[in-house]
């Protein structure tokens, strides 16, 4: 076996649990985005969107949190590399990470708000 292999898919599971209870324990954007996440989810089913929809919104706001988890891993390795000194490239790689979370983010939003008005203006006309 090698040295760091885990022994059993349960074990792995255990690991990736504990990464994301740090993840929520430590990281304030994680906890809002999945703040909002579950706002949109329960908007969602007030508004009794389709299956489609609701899994399109479901995927929209898991790439926002997995975006987030990976900036936050980036973010730790950059910060441990350079043992907190300031860096230009540091800087540039973690301003990019930091991007793509708002790119998906923007993207997100942009899923629920068609979904929502589209919704919301089925409602009206009823």
């Amino acid at each position: 076996m090698k040295k760091f292999q885990s022994r059993s898919f349960m074990r792995s599971a255990l690991f990736a649990l504990n990464g994301l209870r740090l993840a929520f324990k430590s990281e304030r954007n994680f906890r809002k985005h999945l703040v909002i996440a579950t706002i949109v989810l329960s908007v969602a089913v007030v508004l009794k969107v389709s299956i489609i929809e609701f899994c399109l919104l479901i995927f929209a706001n898991a790439q926002v949190l997995v975006c987030e988890l990976f900036n936050s891993v980036f973010e730790f390795i950059v910060d441990a590399y350079y043992k907190g000194r300031w860096a230009k490239l540091a800087k540039l790689a973690k301003d990019i990470a930091a991007g793509a979370v708002l790119f998906s983010a923007v993207i997100s939003v942009l899923i629920a708000s068609l979904i929502f008005a589209n919704r919301v203006y089925l409602l009206y006309l009823q």
